[in-house]
């Protein structure tokens, strides 16, 4: 007999996981993946890239079934998965599979959410479909290996695969349709780094397309229309087609025994990922109290050298390619103590002492750290000061990482701060309460009225 293939053998796992193979606390974790999500949503609907693809949805029109995050109005649930996406991405706060290097909610939920309002699912069914989506993308993210991500941006690519997965799940699609799911998922997945040179916009693309083209395909499934069940390990498949390192195993090794989706990371800081220990480490040094940044002669920021191959040659042109540039984000944390969403605007990219300060700034990139990547993302600094004093910082772990979680009361704090100014209170009060309580919600359909 035949051995199965990958996608076989997580369709397999997937298609058979009931909501009661999961404990309490996996429950209250993908709840709170979900409301940290939602935050992420709300907070990029005024960004241009969204309120840009907004018109365009707009213009197509779209069976008014699922609702778009952005304005409120209803379309299909494919483009308002395309909208979520996009919106839940932008400002950089949305979650992070540290060691999988993918940002599963923004690609992920949108296709779930939409899905589910379509379908009248109930709260149980949607947080089962977002595990099944977590896990499958991740694992998949695992096994493409981390030289995938130097071109190609990992939360497009296995993100795709992670929405067709929790779609599948969700419209109750068997073993063959689930592989073909994910085979239509495959052969979509896309999305290049190459925008990040020129501070492009396509990057709003990548988890709205991720979200679409994974409900998309799990759709066309349940019609029947077949996709290739060796899409991820086969001669012409995903990972020969885009990796150097790929380990097929990855997708397997304890399925069934670990959720790796519980090992989630919840941004702290508004950033770029590969920021977060400098900046971490910055604050550490100073003791979160920002000196003066005439008093500061130089700065060295040593990290992994994939950090520098993503990062390196950013420019801060615009308040979005800012979150992306090392000596912005640390520079801002030396003056202001913090590095938030509100940091990122022009007046900024104009700030004499930011400037100033990035001028004294130095990246290194640390062969010592760059061996324990991507299990960790370190990062240690050294700050030399006019008058001779030295402080130093390091950080394995920055805030928001599963060794150092954000607690419930941070997660809503995160969620109220985003959404401040954009929902009135009493609605972010319901959202809280509904999405906390989510296994008890009947019919999600109207969850975001």
């Amino acid at each position: 007999m035949a051995a199965a293939s990958l996608s076989r053998r997580l369709a397999e796992y997937a298609s058979r996981l009931s909501f009661s193979d999961l404990s309490s606390g996996h429950v209250q974790k993908m709840k709170l993946f979900l409301l940290d999500w939602l935050g992420s949503a709300y907070a990029g609907q005024r960004e241009r890239p969204v309120t840009m693809m907004l018109q365009v949805v707009q213009e197509m029109g779209g069976n008014p079934e699922s609702t778009i995050i952005p304005d409120g109005s209803k379309t299909s649930c494919l483009l308002a998965a395309l909208i979520n996406g996009a919106s839940s991405h932008v400002v950089e706060m949305d979650d992070l599979h540290r060691g999988s290097i993918l940002h599963p909610a923004a690609a992920i939920i949108p296709a779930l959410l939409a899905l589910a309002e379509r379908k009248r699912s109930s709260g149980a069914e949607l947080i089962l479909a977002v595990s099944v989506g977590y896990e499958v993308g991740i694992r998949i993210a695992l096994a493409v290996g981390p030289s995938h991500y130097r071109f190609w941006h990992t939360t497009a690519t296995c993100g795709t695969f992670g929405a067709a997965a929790g779609s599948a799940k969700l419209l109750g699609l068997n073993e063959d349709q689930f592989v073909w799911a994910l085979g239509s998922a495959g052969t979509q997945a896309a999305g290049l780094w190459e925008f990040l040179v020129e501070g492009a916009m396509s990057k709003q693309l990548h988890p709205g397309k991720a979200a679409m083209n994974g409900l998309l395909a799990a759709l066309l499934a349940q019609k029947g229309f077949s996709g290739a069940s060796w899409i991820l390990e086969g001669q012409k498949g995903f990972f020969r087609a885009t990796s150097k390192d790929f380990d097929e195993d990855k997708c397997l090794t304890d399925l069934g025994h670990v959720f790796l989706g519980e090992q989630n990371s919840l941004k702290y800081y508004a950033s770029c990922g590969h920021t977060h220990s400098a900046i971490e480490a910055a604050l550490r040094a100073i003791r979160h109290e920002p000196p003066s940044a005439g008093t500061i002669e130089k700065v060295n920021v040593f990290v992994y050298q994939a950090a520098l191959d993503l990062l390196e040659g950013v420019q801060p042109t615009t308040p979005y390619a800012a979150k992306f540039n090392l000596p912005f984000c640390v520079a801002t944390a030396l003056r202001y103590g913090h590095v938030h969403s509100g940091d990122f605007c022009s007046d900024r990219l104009q700030d004499r002492d930011i400037l100033q300060l990035m001028d004294r700034i130095q990246i290194v990139s640390d062969p010592a750290l760059s061996k324990n990547y991507p299990e960790k993302w370190p990062a240690r600094v050294e700050i030399f000061m006019r008058d001779g004093r030295r402080f130093d910082g390091a950080v394995d772990y920055p805030k928001g990482d599963p060794e150092n979680p954000l607690e419930e009361w941070e997660v809503i704090e995160k969620f109220r701060n985003l959404t401040a100014g954009l929902v009135p209170r009493s609605v972010a009060d319901r959202l809280i309460e509904r999405t906390l309580n989510l296994e008890q919600e009947e019919d999600v359909s109207g969850f975001l009225a």
